[in-house]
């Protein structure tokens, strides 16, 4: 039943499954808590299985903060489009692209870091960070938490990053707020596009592709309606993309980068 509700097509049925896909498949953002903390083991466990992800010639440029003080939490939260459910959830987790280390071991060892200061080497930060972080996620749904991402930290990283100490070549990517969800909060299983609008075989098929998106708009207005939402996957792509006011700061990104010590040639 989880990838008919994931594809919002019934019929969907799979004939290669397991309990990890299963979990994968019923994976949902969480945007309601209970006040339940998250306790030391459980974070233990998240931040294992954060590492485990895959990185890029091991580099492994990326640190987590944990945060759990009220005080603390109400800030970024104030920082992030003043968004409730980060104060709500046991603990708040921050993903930083994280070059700073290299380059401490740089300076330690008297040893050039050129390769430090190109895009690539940015993306990377970027990219292993997000491996990690959706690990984080699998294994918190695992221990029958919930969590959702939050990239509004990059509306102020400036503030963002004065607020938690980051040091020079670091920047906060985004946040996942973690906790027991409240049962009683009103969403579900999201759904995605069609296989057949993302999976190209051999070679990139965009005409064939895109004429599932008016199929797909529907279901999610159809979702939408149920959850007391409205508006197309469509129509969402054009509001969140149509102007750079929709960025909400975030236009700056690049200028910021370079303040923190991340160009990015």
């Amino acid at each position: 039943m989880t990838i008919a509700a994931r594809y919002a097509d019934a019929a969907l049925t799979l004939t290669t499954t397991n309990d990890i896909i299963a979990a994968q498949l019923a994976h949902r953002s969480v945007r309601k808590f209970l006040d339940t903390p998250v306790d030391d083991a459980q974070l233990q466990a998240i931040v294992a299985a954060a590492q485990s992800a895959s990185t890029s010639s091991n580099l492994q440029p990326w640190s987590v903060i944990a945060v759990r003080d009220p005080e603390r939490k109400a800030r970024l939260a104030a920082l992030a489009n003043k968004q409730k459910f980060i104060d709500e959830a046991g603990l708040f987790l921050v993903w930083v692209a994280d070059l700073g280390r290299a380059r401490r071991i740089a300076e330690r060892e008297g040893a050039p870091l050129d390769g430090a200061d190109y895009l690539e080497t940015t993306i990377i930060g970027f990219v292993d960070t997000a491996l990690a972080a959706q690990n984080a996620v699998v294994a918190a749904e695992s221990l029958g938490l919930g969590a959702v991402f939050v990239g509004a930290l990059r509306n102020k990283p400036l503030e963002v990053a004065d607020e938690l100490g980051l040091p020079p070549h670091t920047i906060a990517t985004f946040g996942l707020a973690v906790g027991v969800p409240d049962p009683t909060e009103n969403a579900g299983i999201k759904p995605r596009l069609p296989q057949a609008a993302v999976l190209h075989h051999e070679r990139y098929d965009a005409a064939a592709a895109d004429t599932h998106i008016p199929g797909y708009d529907e279901a999610l207005a159809d979702y939408n309606r149920r959850y007391g939402l409205d508006g197309t996957w469509s129509g969402r792509v054009l509001t969140r993309l149509g102007s750079v006011a929709s960025l909400h700061g975030r236009e700056k990104l690049r200028d910021q980068l370079e303040t923190r010590g991340l160009p990015s040639r």
